[in-house]
């Protein structure tokens, strides 16, 4: 097993690797961006895994330790501002690069019968993946994005609005829906394995910065078992996986430790001090994350970015359990000269040679 892989699960595990892994999600107007700094070659347009080959030479480029990539949903548009995906699932596009759910197939229970996500799922879905695992799985750690049951319920719904709204009318309905999407998380899943992913992010926001959008006991009741039933069918095929939720995840963190993930991401810095979160559970669970991506990697030094990365990792590294990553993703708004500052910071401070053991 390649370095970077091993440093990778080594750190999910809570392990302690020879160096600090470093890893993000770039969004593509990025990946274009460093491909000009960096001398790198862009296939053309119409090749089919023109995002993922660019993401897999930055990878290579920066020295990351994984290359990332989102199962194909069958996207299409329906106007200038929305797509459809195959599930019946309407997004109203964002200025920044985005999508949010808008309309879904799931109205009432009626509509339940019949509707089955994993045989509208195909093989080809995660030819990116397949792409992706060619070209790098002998040198990184290759990591694909899932929806969590919670966001894959309320995008069927067609909006967060609805889901909460059944939290209190129809509870019936939460249960049934969270089962359509862990079972379709276990196709995927299932998919995954076999064609060589190491690592799954779990990925839907449960907070905002203020709180949680449920209660912990809502969370207990509607969400924790599906979550529960998908890290152990995870497992159980031997790869590893994370959760992400960006906001304040304090009542729902030693929840999320108690469900098994291997990680936890992003640990929000405008809401989650990272050396809190260290002290409380940074012996139980992998830290993913922590670097700003609203503010230092926009609007910051190279020096700042630096300086910010060096005490991150004085404070979340030592003992490992720890992979360097952005806050949320190197989105449109990244400067791509601060973002190759802070791989750089992890490369020149990471090295476990140098940094103390945990007490």
């Amino acid at each position: 097993m390649n370095v970077s892989k091993k440093r990778v699960l080594a750190a999910l595990n809570n392990e302690q690797p020879d160096r600090v892994p470093i890893v993000d999600t770039i969004d593509w107007p990025i990946l274009l961006k460093l491909a000009d700094i960096l001398d790198l070659p862009v296939l053309s347009a119409d090749h089919p895994f023109q995002k993922m080959d660019l993401n897999c030479r930055t990878a290579q480029a920066l020295g990351l330790d994984w290359v990332d990539s989102y199962h194909a949903t069958g996207q299409v548009p329906i106007s200038e501002t929305h797509v459809k995906d195959k599930y019946g699932c309407v997004f109203v596009l964002s200025e920044h690069g985005g999508a949010v759910p808008v309309e879904g197939p799931i109205q009432d229970a009626n509509d339940l019968v019949g509707y089955d996500m994993t045989k509208i799922l195909s093989p080809e879905d995660l030819d990116p993946e397949r792409y992706m695992v060619e070209q790098v799985g002998d040198t990184k750690a290759c990591m694909m994005w899932c929806e969590d049951p919670f966001k894959i319920s309320w995008m069927l719904r067609g909006g967060l609005e609805n889901l909460l709204l059944d939290f209190a009318l129809n509870p019936s309905l939460v249960h049934d829906l969270a089962r359509i999407a862990t079972d379709f998380n276990f196709a995927v899943i299932e998919m995954a394995s076999e064609i060589g992913i190491d690592i799954i992010a779990l990925e839907g926001d449960l907070a905002t910065e203020e709180n949680t959008m449920i209660s912990p006991e809502h969370y207990q009741e509607f969400v924790k078992p599906y979550q529960t039933e998908i890290v152990k069918f995870t497992h159980e095929r031997g790869l590893r996986i994370f959760k992400h939720s960006d906001g304040n995840m304090w009542p729902l963190l030693d929840d999320h430790v108690a469900v098994g993930f291997d990680g936890f991401h992003p640990i929000q810095p405008d809401c989650m001090r990272i050396a809190e979160v260290k002290a409380h559970v940074g012996d139980q669970i992998c830290l993913i994350g922590n670097i700003d991506c609203r503010q230092l990697l926009c609007k910051g030094t190279e020096a700042e970015v630096e300086s910010v990365v060096k005490e991150t990792i004085d404070i979340a590294a030592p003992g490992g359990g720890y992979l360097l990553m952005s806050s949320n993703s190197i989105h449109p708004g990244v400067r791509p000269e601060n973002y190759i500052a802070m791989v750089r910071a992890g490369h020149k401070y990471g090295n476990y040679k140098n940094l103390t053991a945990k007490p």
